[in-house]
């Protein structure tokens, strides 16, 4: 019986307006996983990077990550030129209830606010709901996390609901925001 995976890495990947979502080389990815999750301005809102990431441990990420699996599916995130500038991922997949968990996260800063993570969402969703058939993702964000907020929603993703004081992160305890996005109904 054929995996539900079989023959889904793409040697070209999936592509937007202005990135494409690739399988991960470590070859090609890898330094700069590692040297973002160790930059505090980039992961000032995300649930990692407050504690030093060796090479070992990103190491078997990317080993275990690389490898198809059934519970999660990470993309790097390159601009339609080739250069890396970030990652993209669904993540707890449950293919009984069509969902999963998403993130993304775009290490170069000087792209900030530039639209490349909101292209990377709407093409990661577009796969999602068109080639893996899930019907609904959902994202957390850090209440103070605007850039993200506004990503999400400008990728079509709606606000609906918060947990509050969820996680401790750089000091405080922050709500978590919850979005989701469904897909169309036929």
């Amino acid at each position: 019986m054929p995996s539900i995976l079989e023959g889904f890495l793409m040697s070209y990947g999936w592509s937007g307006e202005k990135v494409r979502l690739v399988p991960l080389d470590s070859e090609r990815h890898f330094e700069n996983a590692l040297r973002w999750i160790n930059d505090p301005e980039i992961t000032q809102w995300t649930l990692t990077g407050d504690f030093p990431l060796s090479r070992l441990a990103e190491e078997e990420w990317f080993e275990r990550v690389m490898r198809p699996n059934e519970k999660e599916v990470v993309f790097a995130v390159e601009t339609l030129e080739g250069e890396h500038i970030g990652f993209s991922g669904l993540h707890q997949i449950n293919w009984r209830h069509g969902t999963a968990m998403t993130a993304t996260l775009i290490g170069r800063k000087e792209l900030w606010g530039k639209g490349y993570g909101t292209d990377a969402v709407r093409v990661r969703t577009r796969h999602a709901f068109e080639v893996l058939g899930l019907r609904l993702l959902i994202s957390e964000v850090l209440d103070g996390n605007i850039a993200s907020l506004k990503m999400l929603l400008k990728a079509g993703y709606q606000e609906v609901g918060r947990i509050p004081r969820r996680y401790w992160k750089r000091g405080a305890y922050r709500d978590a925001i919850l979005l989701v996005i469904e897909r169309p109904v036929e």
